[in-house]
């Protein structure tokens, strides 16, 4: 989304047409875009192509790379990492992955710039990596691609759940989104009437993850297409987003812009994101966690009190305001 606003940044005349983006093989450059030019290079794929094929290619020009990595040669590059999840929670991921990542992040960082997306990032990037937090421009992410999409409402009635009676989590079952927790919380109040959908998690992945069957109550569409999700984000009571750690948190903005409120866990990056268009409760209580369920599916003045600030929050990210920033960052490097 952030490319799609640079794009049409570049054809307003903001910034001379000189963007190319540099493709592995087998990777074809979207139609829409037509001021960047496209230029496929190198050999293969993955980590051997960033590392040395990119480079090479993009020599005597400023890289920008926007999901976490990218190759350490070159000094004139901007790299967007995310969140110091790899370093603040390692157990999170197998050994090979974290130190790889983690090596690979502390040589871009030495070499050239980085970026990331909060200043809840910011800060703890700067603090693990030995840098100034303000040698490290943030670029928030935003929601308003939400607005482009035609909500499948269908998706409701095809799950058999009644409007604005259902509870809606959206993420995957990685340890910082705090799932078991929240699957005990809503067991723990749910009535015969109450749902929990999870959207993006598959059935299989209950067994992979100690948890043998779905709890009552809970249902499991699994991956669903962006036009069901807004159906789903439209038609909730409420997004439960109870995680341990985030960089940003990008489903809370999208409920937002549907005038939906959040339950969300009380963590820096969150309520940095949110403010105060959501109720906040302790991630690591499950009591914290069921009793935000409960004034979420019972009290009307609540939810229509946080409603009533979700859209303006949302509204205060848009990826037109982050593009300009990317591209006044762009400007330093």
């Amino acid at each position: 989304m952030l490319l799609n606003e640079v794009h049409d940044r570049v054809a307003q005349g903001a910034e001379p047409p000189r963007w190319t983006l540099l493709l592995p093989p087998g990777v074809v450059a979207p139609a829409e875009w037509p001021h960047f030019s496209a230029r496929t290079i190198g050999k293969g794929g993955g980590h051997s192509w960033e590392q040395f094929h990119l480079p090479r290619a993009a020599h005597g020009s400023t890289l920008l790379n926007l999901c976490n990595s990218g190759p350490v040669v070159p000094r004139r590059s901007l790299t967007v990492v995310h969140d110091a999840l790899v370093y603040d929670l390692p157990g999170n991921f197998s050994r090979p992955y974290r130190t790889m990542h983690r090596t690979l992040g502390r040589l871009i960082a030495r070499r050239s710039r980085i970026a990331t997306v909060s200043g809840f990032s910011r800060d703890r990037l700067a603090a693990v990596l030995g840098l100034d937090p303000a040698t490290i421009p943030v670029i928030p992410n935003a929601a308003d691609h939400v607005d482009a999409i035609v909500p499948d409402t269908a998706i409701v009635e095809q799950l058999k759940l009644t409007p604005g009676r259902f509870l809606l989590f959206v993420g995957s079952f990685a340890p910082n989104k705090n799932l078991p927790r929240a699957l005990e919380a809503f067991a723990r109040v749910a009535q015969p009437d109450d749902r929990l959908v999870l959207v993006g998690a598959a059935v299989k992945s209950f067994s992979q993850n100690g948890m043998d069957t779905v709890p009552p109550g809970v249902i499991l569409p699994g991956r669903i297409s962006d036009a069901a999700l807004m159906g789903l984000y439209r038609g909730a009571r409420a997004l439960v987003f109870p995680s341990l750690y985030e960089g940003f948190g990008i489903p809370p903005l999208e409920m937002m812009r549907f005038g939906r409120p959040v339950l969300a866990g009380d963590i820096p990056p969150v309520r940095e994101v949110c403010g105060d268009a959501a109720l906040y409760v302790d991630p690591m209580s499950v009591d914290a966690i069921a009793a935000g369920m409960e004034r979420m599916l019972r009290d009307d003045a609540l939810v229509d009190t946080l409603a009533a600030r979700t859209v303006a929050r949302a509204h205060a990210y848009t990826w037109a305001a982050s593009a300009d920033d990317l591209i006044a960052a762009l400007a330093t490097v």
